[in-house]
């Protein structure tokens, strides 16, 4: 499976992960403290080429891919389950499986310039994503339903719109979660 997009990841330990999986170049971040030349390489892969931000499914891989958006705009986005990068100690891209990582890089999703239908804040508070005692275990799994990954509500929030994930999606997704708790 060849990649046209440059792949963003963490480190060179993701880089051999993602291409033990697909053909693909990559730009390595070296952590979350992205240095300006860095960010500039990515600017310049998205306008020749576009860029799939990857990268690991924690707090700072979640930091490294909100600093990415927010200085290069239209970044397609690739994620993985937590459970499907747990390695021994830590948790990462690098842990993922092949077959994982062609998944996540089949299911990508794009940011949205500007939604069509947006949802709102007071629309996951009826679905019971905002406090109370389900609330996390139902963000989980709607990140899951989605392909986007657990976020806490004002990230899920925010995920929703800048990956363009519609209301019939969203409902649809919110239904199987929903029937999975009767």
């Amino acid at each position: 499976m060849m990649i046209k997009e440059v792949i963003v990841v963490e480190g060179k330990s993701d880089t051999v992960a993602i291409n033990r999986a697909v053909h693909a170049d990559t730009i390595e971040t070296g952590g979350s403290a992205i240095p300006e030349w860095v960010i500039d390489r990515i600017r310049r892969a998205q306008r020749k080429r576009g860029v799939i931000v990857f990268t690991d499914p924690d707090y700072q891989g979640e930091r490294i891919r909100k600093i990415i958006s927010q200085a290069v705009p239209g970044c397609k986005h690739a994620f993985i389950k937590k459970a499907e990068g747990q390695g021994k100690r830590n948790l990462g891209v690098e842990y993922a499986s092949p077959e994982v990582i062609r998944r996540a890089l089949a299911e990508v999703r794009t940011e949205a310039e500007a939604p069509t239908e947006q949802i709102t804040m007071a629309d996951m508070i009826d679905a019971g994503l905002v406090g109370g005692a389900q609330a996390k275990g139902r963000r989980a799994l709607l990140g899951e339903k989605l392909g986007i990954g657990y976020a806490n509500a004002q990230q899920l929030h925010k995920r929703m719109l800048m990956l363009q994930i519609t209301r019939e999606e969203f409902v649809e997704a919110l239904a199987s979660v929903l029937a999975q708790e009767e």
